[in-house]
């Protein structure tokens, strides 16, 4: 048995060896993190900790993603069949205040609140509290935390790091003086708890969930548990092992003191009574002491070295599939604090980009791995109790864009919690769909969820007045995730995968296919009610909240209805192809307003001097598909249109976005431009107005503000999109490639089709690409210069592209307003050539 334990770890430690680090992949500071947006994240997939390195006291500020308030609650109302008829009347009518009056009649309960589970503190008493050589580091390479300081003449050193493999948090403390480390370990919660020493070196948190987090400060119970200890409310457990290869560790009341150490590792485990989202936590729940134990037991019997080892190499097997490089400059060599107030004033660090890049590739893999729950809006790390909109998932972007890096990035394990997320989505949105609409076929999800998978829509039933259908009245989340499902199709090629998910997408559009209804003007279908999430719509100087087929709302049905009637046709299913094809042919269509714009709203009421942070009505540009600059410029141009009415500066997720589209317009200048932006400098120790523009924290996590991890994760699917897209039947290699961005290489993302890529350029022109075929298909290249493949015959493309994993929307179908001047589109020429790759070949696309 220990030769075969020693031969795993030769094995693990071989796997870390051969990786390539990038010594310039790490967030580092020369001080203590003062505030919670200072603090370093750690994650495996479910345990989440922020840690501050302090000096003479750390704090790992720890988060389970299993661990919220309340218990299911469906909240579907029963009078939503009798109103539904009425508030569509008054739409129809024109009379949108009555009709958003009686909307709120349908509402259901606000969602649960994610919470912090709990501190773990490490009191160190020291005597001198003036540390020299403090240097505190997140290294991407490898996931591990590391601080160091002298502190009365002696080096430490702190290492931390979480372990999916071992389900637990690993901290390291060490000292260059023989018998240095003297400190008391200490677990509190900002949730009820208690704490006891079980043994002279074990110790134990048990805590209690609210049942109750009020949504609103107006509302008599802001946070409220069950009087019963056995009664409501999730139940949680924290475990703390510390193992002291010297010295001694003894229990002193509720804590655990080491005495006289040089090296010290402490083990933590954690687990809530979770046992499912049908189930209450609190009467159904699981005994979270048993779980806790159990993975206490397996990770305390190996040593740190060991499981530094395995979560190495589980980690670097996600993270080092990309390798970005643009250069350096000399501010790469400035903490990161500074080099982001530098970049705000200056623009010279070429290298921040790539680190802000790959950070949003680290905190995918820290919050969203196999079997976890998908990140929510604050991905896995909160310190509220009240945190800003529960930190839920936000299903009218905010969850989606957490995954819009998943699959082109190369992590695409990593989006498959979405997708479990989304069959219990559907158990509940039939539910959904059956007791507040009458309809008894497929499922929908409205703006809001949580833990519990809710589906209704949010509100506070009819008793918020601060409630308003503008975000209320949105049931097209389940559509929207269910495109997803098709896209994770499309870079994988995984049929298997398709055949098991299908029904999912086939749900989300037998919901659509009966909420849609003709509208006699147009006689087109339509959907009513109707909102641009969040939005209002200006007419003759007042403002509306919900009216019908907004562009977004459409555009999602059609993103929808082509995937499924593609994955039908994979399937075999070609009555409910049929189905779709029919209800697509007949969706109202985009129309391009008065301004030159993509009309936002069923009719030209585009206010030009709009400057809301959602722009929902460019869903077709971006990430859907069914704009393009070479296959729709007249679309691309209105949406150019639109982007540049809303303006540049916003709140962080929506200059995400923002980066993305105008990577689709293939204007790298502008994209980067907003990315630059997204990269300004927020101070957290100074109070800033919700929505008052966005930046990134010292942390760098997304400010929008406050802190959301969406604008992390689209920055980093937006300067993929940069670089290279394949959405519309090619793979443009360099399609938006900024001037700045002079030479650099990319390699190791994923295109639709299932090709691996690696991009190397010099003076703003592509050198070379390499494509590695994962599937057998046609390949076709789009690039602004001429190229050529090495290993096979290409031709010059013509029609459209016949592989299945790389089809085309199309051209949908628009009107434009006859008082419509359309912008004019800086495209470069395009070369676009194709070869037939085969399973298990690399080719290479070079210059002529």
């Amino acid at each position: 048995m220990c030769k075969i334990k020693l031969l795993a770890l030769a094995c693990l430690l071989s796997a870390v060896a051969t990786a390539q680090p990038d010594p310039s992949l790490k967030l580092w500071y020369q001080r203590p993190a003062k505030v919670w947006e200072e603090a370093l994240p750690l994650g495996n997939g479910k345990m989440g900790a922020m840690v501050f390195g302090g000096v003479t006291k750390e704090r790992f500020q720890m988060n389970d993603n299993t661990l919220w308030s309340g218990f299911p609650n469906p909240g579907n109302n029963p009078d939503g069949p009798t109103y539904l008829p009425q508030v569509r009347e008054a739409i129809f009518a024109g009379d949108y205040n009555k009709g958003a009056a009686l909307w709120k009649k349908m509402q259901g309960p606000y969602s649960a609140r994610y919470l912090p589970m709990s501190d773990l503190w490490i009191d160190f008493n020291l005597k001198d509290t003036n540390a020299v050589q403090y240097n505190r580091t997140l290294d991407l390479n490898t996931a591990v935390s590391t601080t160091t300081y002298k502190a009365d003449g002696v080096t430490y050193t702190r290492e931390a790091f979480t372990s999916f493999p071992a389900k637990a948090m690993l901290i390291k403390l060490a000292a260059d003086k023989k018998g240095a480390i003297n400190a008391t370990v200490s677990l509190t919660s900002k949730l009820h708890f208690v704490t006891a020493t079980t043994s002279s070196n074990y110790l134990v948190l048990t805590g209690k969930a609210p049942k109750i987090v009020a949504n609103r400060a107006s509302e008599p119970i802001q946070v409220g548990y069950d009087e019963n200890p056995k009664g409501e409310g999730m139940t949680f457990e924290v475990n703390v092992k510390i193992v002291a290869k010297d010295g001694k560790v003894t229990a002193v009341g509720d804590k655990l003191q080491i005495q006289d150490a040089t090296n010290v590792t402490i083990y933590v485990t954690d687990a809530t009574s979770f046992n499912g989202f049908d189930k209450s936590p609190g009467l159904q729940g699981k005994d979270p002491a048993v779980e806790a134990k159990a993975n206490m037991n397996k990770v305390a019997a190996q040593s740190y070295e060991q499981l530094k080892a395995a979560h190495i190499a589980d980690y670097t097997a996600l993270f080092n599939r990309v390798s970005f490089n643009l250069g350096t400059t000399a501010a790469s060599k400035l903490p990161t604090d500074e080099r982001l107030k530098q970049f705000g004033k200056t623009n010279n660090d070429l290298q921040l980009p790539v680190l802000y890049y790959q950070y949003g590739r680290y905190l995918m893999i820290a919050c969203s791995r196999p079997g976890s729950r998908p990140s929510n809006l604050q991905g896995l790390w909160n310190d509220l109790v009240q945190p800003p909109w529960g930190s839920n998932y936000t299903t009218n972007i905010n969850t989606q864009m957490n995954y819009w890096l998943a699959e082109n990035t190369n992590l695409s394990e990593c989006h498959t919690p979405l997708f479990d997320f989304m069959k219990e989505l559907s158990i509940n949105g039939a539910q959904t769909a059956k007791i507040n609409h009458n309809i008894n076929e497929g499922w929908c999800c409205y703006h809001n969820s949580d833990l519990w998978a809710k589906t209704s829509p949010p509100g506070g039933w009819d008793k918020d007045p601060k409630s308003t259908p503008r975000w209320s009245a949105w049931p097209m989340a389940g559509a929207w995730f269910s495109t997803h499902l098709w896209e994770h199709y499309q870079y994988t090629g995984d049929k298997a995968f398709l055949q098991k998910n299908y029904p999912l997408m086939k749900g989300a559009a037998q919901f659509m296919l009966h909420w849609l209804v003709k509208d006699p003007e147009s006689g087109k279908l339509v959907t009513i009610p109707s909102s641009s999430p969040e939005n209002t719509m200006k007419v003759g100087g007042k403002e509306y909240e919900i009216t019908m087929a907004s562009t977004m709302d459409m555009s999602i049905l059609r993103e929808l209805f082509t995937d499924c009637i593609r994955a039908a046709a994979v399937v075999n299913d070609n009555a409910f192809k049929a189905q779709c094809e029919t209800a697509l042919a007949q969706l109202y269509p985009f129309h391009i307003g008065q301004y030159g714009q993509i009309q936002e709203w069923f009719k030209d009421y585009d206010d030009p001097n709009d400057k809301h942070r959602h722009i929902s009505q460019l869903f077709g540009l971006y990430p859907g598909s069914q704009i393009s600059v070479y296959n729709t410029p007249e679309l691309a141009a209105a949406a150019k249109q639109s982007l540049i009415q809303r303006g540049d500066v916003s709140t962080g997720w929506s200059m995400a976005w923002k980066t993305n589209w105008w990577a689709r317009l293939q204007d790298g200048n502008h994209a980067y431009k907003i990315l630059t932006g997204a990269l300004t400098f927020i101070d957290p120790t100074v109070e800033k107005a919700q929505m008052s523009g966005g930046g990134a924290y010292p942390n760098l996590f997304d400010a929008h503000p406050p802190f959301q991890i969406d604008g992390n994760f689209g920055a980093t699917a937006g300067m993929t999109e940069m670089l290279m897209q394949s959405y519309d039947g090619a793979i443009t290699l360099l399609p938006a490639l900024p001037d700045v961005w002079k030479e650099g290489s990319i390699k190791g993302i994923k295109a639709r089709g299932n090709y691996l890529l690696n991009i190397e350029w010099k003076n703003n022109k592509l050198v070379k690409a390499t494509i590695t075929a994962n599937e057998s298909g046609n390949c076709r290249i789009r690039t602004h210069t001429p190229a050529k493949v090495l290993e096979a015959k290409y031709t010059p493309a013509a029609g459209g592209n016949n592989n299945p994993l790389m089809l085309a929307y199309g051209v949908p179908d628009y009107k434009k307003s006859e008082k419509a001047t359309l912008l004019q589109l800086d495209i470069p020429k395009e070369y676009v050539i194709e070869f037939k790759a085969e399973k298990g070949k690399t080719y290479t696309i070079v210059g002529e």
